[in-house]
């Protein structure tokens, strides 16, 4: 025999009234709430137990219902988040616990409370036999409704199916498959289970027997019209319509005439002109004004635009094309090592196809106008694509030519203004990359830079292969992480490194300033801005890994300077780094700097981020205590795991370092990376860590005019890092004399700035015996 486990509970709880919505015990749902008084007792709600009693309206025409406008069960229900919307309504995301029987309604102040009976019946074993028939009669059901009503998402079905409860399996689908509002609140006033099963299975095939006599009358009155006497009728009179307006054939017949003739003079493929020549016999036989030889207009005239068979000629001089890419830009030399290499290898084998770059590095380093410089250097056409956000894979191979409004993808649509089929094609943010239920763009992409399929790409709305194999694609990114790995395999990367200070210089004088003093109407002579000047500007009033906001500077100067002389009618003016100040106020960034003295337990250690390198101070204190560990300054999970290693390191050679071998049991250690509200992460500081550890637990300080950066393992090893030229330049900036580095790191410093690298000496190490050395000052020396 079937048990049943009633649970009935006395609860007072504010009402939320609903309009047209249902809510079901153990369905999360979610709806806004425009009265402020309303939300503002929702929100009171939240902070107390977060329980709220929802109940719905009889009549949905009532703007302002009373008690006795609402029915007498609804749902208790726990408030899971509220979000507040731009416009000022307050969004509320709740899960219903169980139904409730409203006993009577009270106010206070303004605010209704209802008195419930909250009830909750339970089975054993999902209802036993007559709760497993429930089930299936319920699928059954809901079998038939999704055959007669098509649009029902295989999500849905997918939930359905996995249902096993008859109680849940009632609620979710009278929740989420029910269509009348009056039938869902029949179920939610049914208490008992398998009743509440039995009632749903009926309102389902009462739903299907209605729609299925709907699509019987549909079908009917469709096959009262007879398709060919509509056509003909509509021909005919579309005939004397233009009869009447004097149109006759011979529009058509020239357009027909002029298409023909402009496929015949074209330099087309066999493929593309066999294609075409059908378009055009389908053309002739349409109506002039129907909306399919529009279409097919359209679409003629788009293939026939397209450059078939244009290619510029390159210019296959070295010489030439690296003076242009040095006019350009400062700096860049991979890439333009890279595309001189393209050059030379072009001469030896003129028949040279499939370049597919990818540009990775931080904003504002000059990817994007590189490449124009590329086209320049080549004497090609060159062509930006946006990718930025695009996620509709139509963007990249365009719709069907059926679709209303259908355009060609913007691979296709860069060949078309380029006019030939060999153009330098930038895919700009190729990084940003969105995608939705429209399809994944990086997928399409993946035949447009694949070298083996590119050269008969096929775009859904031109329907032809297009040659892209003598396209040169030059991808940008800011993150390479972001970029799908198929993709990613298809592009040859090279990284641009941040710029440093005299890269930025160089770049400011050459480029960024004379293009301001032309924007803001002065020269040379009227603005003198010396190189320390632009230094000061470089080093405390920007701080980037490119030039955008050190061109923003310049500019500011320049427009300060115009004003001053318009008002002062001053012929000229000299800015140096002492006047800088009176331009864009006082400084904006303050360097790091080593301080005056050897400390114990501080060490610095070095950074790299996304706007280059940082000095990054590490600070230990030990005091008495039980053994805790605290880790402060927003650190990372790999940086607290090489905090660990570090501290395992020094038990295991406690002797050796002159340290208490129970410092883990007498003592509380504290680590902490200043600029607490800065996320911090990574594996290089590792031997940082153990450096202050050592000098704070064995007493002894560190040099202060010594930094250094490498991963630690527990046996003392130290591992090679990335970011070694943005890392030993912030040591050089913040006034370090010494730099210990992975040995394995050796190899890199041929990359690092020359200055850097004659004013700083490097200690490559192995192992952290060796960084002790060298950074710890003991008695005596």
């Amino acid at each position: 025999m079937q048990k049943y486990i009633e649970k009935v509970e006395e609860s007072r709880l504010p009402v939320i009234i609903l309009r047209g919505m249902i809510a079901f015990p153990s369905i999360p749902m979610s709806f806004e709430i425009l009265d402020e008084k309303v939300a503002a007792a929702v929100e009171e709600a939240e902070r107390r137990d977060g329980l709220i009693f929802l109940v719905s309206q009889k009549d949905l025409s009532v703007d302002e219902p009373t008690p006795e406008d609402l029915y007498l069960v609804g749902t208790a229900a726990k408030i899971k988040q509220t979000v507040k919307l731009p416009e000022g309504n307050l969004k509320v995301f709740v899960t219903g616990y169980c139904r409730a029987s409203v006993v009577s309604y009270d106010y206070d102040g303004e605010r209704l409370f209802a008195n419930l009976l909250c009830k909750t019946i339970r089975m054993d074993n999902n209802g036993g036999v007559r709760g497993e028939a429930l089930v299936l009669e319920i699928n059954r059901a809901f079998d038939l409704f999704v055959t007669l009503l098509p649009k029902v998402s295989n999500e849905l079905v997918t939930a359905v199916k996995a249902i096993h409860n008859p109680d849940l399996l009632s609620d979710f689908v009278a929740c989420n498959v029910l269509l009348n509002f009056i039938d869902k609140q029949l179920v939610l006033e049914e208490f008992h289970p398998l009743r509440r099963a039995e009632l749903v299975a009926l309102l389902l095939e009462r739903e299907s027997e209605v729609l299925s006599t709907e699509m019987k009358i549909h079908k009917k009155v469709r096959a009262q019209i007879d398709a060919n006497q509509r056509e003909y009728y509509l021909k005919e009179q579309l005939k004397a319509i233009r009869e009447e307006l004097g149109e006759g054939e011979e529009e058509d017949d020239e357009e027909i005439v002029e298409y023909n003739a402009k496929i015949a003079s074209a330099n087309l493929p066999d493929e593309v002109r066999e294609k075409l020549t059908k378009e055009v016999k389908k053309l002739a036989k349409m109506p002039y004004t129907s909306a399919e030889s529009s279409v097919m207009r359209n679409y003629l005239d788009l293939c026939l635009e397209l450059p078939w068979g244009v290619k510029s000629k390159d210019r296959i001089d070295v010489v030439a094309a690296s003076k242009v890419l040095d006019a350009d830009h400062n700096g860049l030399e991979k890439v333009k090592e890279r595309i001189l290499e393209f050059i030379a290898v072009r001469q030896m084998n003129p028949e040279l196809k499939h370049q597919i770059l990818c540009l990775v590095g931080p904003p504002g380093t000059g990817k994007t106008s590189i490449a124009s410089s590329i086209a320049r250097a080549l004497k090609r056409k060159y062509v930006r694509v946006s990718l930025g956000g695009v996620r509709d894979e139509a963007d990249i191979r365009g719709h069907r030519k059926t679709y209303i409004a259908a355009m060609p993808g913007r691979i296709v649509t860069a060949i078309n203004q380029a006019g030939t089929l060999n153009p330098v094609i930038l895919l700009d943010e190729i990084d940003k990359l969105t995608r939705d239920s429209h399809g994944d763009p990086s997928s399409a992409l993946l035949e447009v830079l694949d070298a083996e399929q590119n050269k008969a790409f096929r775009d859904h709305f031109v329907e032809l292969p297009i040659d892209l194999s003598d396209c040169l694609f030059i991808a940008t990114a800011n993150d390479i992480d972001t970029i799908p790995r198929p993709l990613l395999d298809r592009m040859e990367v090279i990284e641009l490194k941040i710029y440093t200070r005299h890269e930025k210089l160089a770049i400011a004088k050459d480029h960024l300033l004379p293009k301001q003093l032309k924007r803001h109407g002065l020269n040379k002579r009227m603005l003198k801005i010396k190189d320390d000047a632009i230094i000061e500007i470089i080093d405390f009033y920007t701080r980037e890994a490119g030039v955008r906001n050190l061109e923003r500077e310049l500019a500011s100067v320049c427009r300060k300077a115009a004003k001053r002389m318009v008002e002062t009618g001053e012929a000229s003016m000299k800015v140096t780094a002492e006047s800088v100040k009176t331009f864009l106020g006082a400084r904006k960034i303050t360097p790091d700097a080593v301080y005056e003295e050897n400390e114990i337990g501080v060490v610095n250690g070095l950074a790299y981020t996304e706007v280059g390198g940082d000095l990054l101070r590490v600070e230990a204190a030990a005091m008495p205590g039980t053994g805790k560990i605290e880790l402060t300054g927003s650190l990372g999970e790999v940086m607290k795991e090489s905090a660990k290693a570090a501290i395992t390191y020094i038990r295991s050679h406690s002797e050796e370092l002159g340290v208490d071998a129970d410092f883990y049991k007498t003592k509380d250690i504290h680590i902490h990376v200043p600029e607490g509200a800065i996320p911090k992460d990574g594996p290089s500081a590792g031997v940082t860590i153990v450096t202050a550890l050592a000098s704070e637990l064995s007493g002894y300080p560190v040099r202060r005019d010594i930094a250094m950066t490498g991963e630690v393992t527990l046996r003392g090893r130290v591992l090679p890092i990335g970011g070694l030229k943005e890392k030993t330049m912030a040591a050089y900036k913040a006034g370090v004399r010494t730099v210990c580095i992975p040995k394995e790191n050796q190899r890199d410093l041929a990359e690092i700035d020359p200055l850097v690298r004659d004013s700083l000496e490097f200690i490559p190490c192995t192992s952290v015996e060796q960084v002790l050395n060298a950074a710890i000052v003991r008695q005596g020396g």
